[in-house]
């Protein structure tokens, strides 16, 4: 197959480009641009879109020999990750920008000029695996090494699009042996660091760039029964589950901790509470996405609340565009605008954005 490869310039790719070559296949290596700030450099980020990431990814092709680009996809990644993020928080939400880039851009934009330029799959370095689903199509599954699965930001891919996808280091026992085996090819990668953290703040303070793009107001901070007992200024920026940097005047009765409970923009609202508010059972979503039929009502699976989160035991209660399920167990700290993930074992069921979470 003509393979194009997605290389970030990190470990995982390159050796995921260099598993593809030695499947035989004919491979072509591309980096995606993705700042908006190109001369931005490594120094003091955490992402994986810096000019250093371009050069590492340039001299890991070179060593597999084979041809390399870089795709300008900043104004796509901009538009459909970046300011769907700031707009999420906006309105209240919380959401997981790697999901959003693998949706629309690593599984779309990129898929798209892939197969229009006659390429037949694209390869990544994403921890995962695919396989035949139930109904004979491509599906999703966890990867062989549970502590690196990224199956979670993946669920949202639809099977037509997992035909063409490729995730070469999807069964390697662990990380150390990816090091290991890129150290063993001569990639000079072997040894760098994981990205972390939002690529595009790279400094980690999200709050901080928030406030220079989302306008925001003065208001009450108030515990579940309504009183007053801080302010806050902007309610853009806060997330359900948070504790730090509440800034409240009137501790809580007991002396406990309080923590955000819920984000209203509406009403530039913050409310607080103590932990236990923050626990849910019900969870109902909007946009699925299906990776095969579609649970029936009843169906017993597990549901990813978060990219590293625990999978907790659920039952489907509703399906379709906008399913619902009862958790077994109470999760905690679940807000709107978060995805929820469901699986059958190591399969991914489907997914859908968090649009509501409370207690039955």
């Amino acid at each position: 197959m003509r393979v194009l490869a997605a290389m970030s310039g990190g470990v995982d790719s390159a050796v995921a480009a260099a598993r593809a070559v030695d499947a035989g296949h004919e491979v072509v290596g591309v980096h995606l641009a993705l700042s908006r700030q190109p001369a931005s450099g490594r120094v003091g980020a955490h992402g994986c879109c810096t000019v250093e990431d371009a050069g590492d990814a340039r001299r890991a092709a070179d060593v597999l020999g084979i041809p390399f680009y870089v795709w300008d996809m900043s104004a796509r990644f901009g538009r459909d990750v970046v300011d769907d993020f700031a707009a999420e928080y906006a309105a209240g939400r919380t959401p997981n920008p790697c999901v959003r880039c693998n949706e629309r851009v690593k599984f779309s934009a990129l898929l798209d000029r892939a197969l229009a330029l006659g390429f037949d799959a694209l390869a990544t370095g994403h921890y995962a695996r695919v396989a035949p689903g139930p109904d004979g199509r491509a599906a999703l599954f966890r990867a062989a090494d549970r502590a690196k699965d990224q199956s979670y930001v993946l669920s949202v891919v639809p099977p037509e699009r997992l035909a063409h996808a490729l995730f070469p280091v999807g069964d390697a026992g662990d990380k150390d042996a990816v090091r290991a085996e890129a150290a063993e090819r001569g990639l000079a990668v072997a040894d760098k660091p994981d990205s972390h953290d939002i690529c595009f703040v790279p400094d980690g303070d999200t709050r901080g760039w928030l406030a220079a793009r989302v306008p925001r107001r003065r208001g009450q901070v108030v515990d579940s029964a309504g009183r007053v007992v801080g302010e806050h200024d902007g309610a853009v920026g806060y997330t359900v589950g948070q504790r730090r940097g509440l800034r409240l005047g009137v501790p809580a009765p007991d002396g406990r901790p309080r923590y955000v409970l819920e984000v209203s923009v509406t009403t530039n609202t913050v409310t607080v509470g103590p932990a236990e508010e923050l626990d849910v059972d019900v969870v109902s979503g909007t946009s699925a996405v299906w990776c095969g039929p579609e649970p029936s009502a009843g169906s017993r699976l597990g549901a990813q609340l978060r990219a590293h989160g625990a999978e907790v035991p659920c039952v489907v209660e509703a399906a379709g565009d906008e399913p619902r399920v009862r958790l077994e167990q109470p999760a905690r700290g679940v807000a709107p605008g978060q995805t929820l993930a469901l699986y059958d074992g190591d399969r991914v069921v489907g997914s859908a954005t968090v649009a509501t979470a409370g207690r039955r």
